[in-house]
């Protein structure tokens, strides 16, 4: 895997585990877990934890990026989460 690759990557996984984890858009979704599974639940733990839910992320993200990895549909998917990503923490530390 080059470098190029594992830093699309790398920030695939941050992006898509904050969106799980912290994102509005996707409050819905881990109310309904929660309401599924209790508060207290493993699942409901897993998509709140982003150190938890990280892991599943990247399994996922690296299975992908190791088939596909070169293809430009995949680099430029993982380019736009690695930009949203980096976009977000720069606003968050110059605001």
């Amino acid at each position: 895997m080059s470098a190029l690759i594992f830093l699309l990557s790398l920030g695939t996984v941050c992006r898509v585990t904050r969106f799980i984890t912290k994102d509005a858009l996707a409050a819905g979704f881990r109310s309904r877990v929660a309401n599924r599974f209790g508060e207290d639940s493993h699942p409901a733990y897993l998509i709140t934890c982003g150190w938890c839910a990280s892991i599943w992320v990247a399994a996922a993200v690296t299975t992908l990026a190791h088939w596909v990895g070169g293809e430009t549909w995949f680099q430029m998917g993982a380019m736009t989460l690695t930009l949203s990503y980096l976009t977000g923490l720069a606003a968050n530390w110059l605001d």
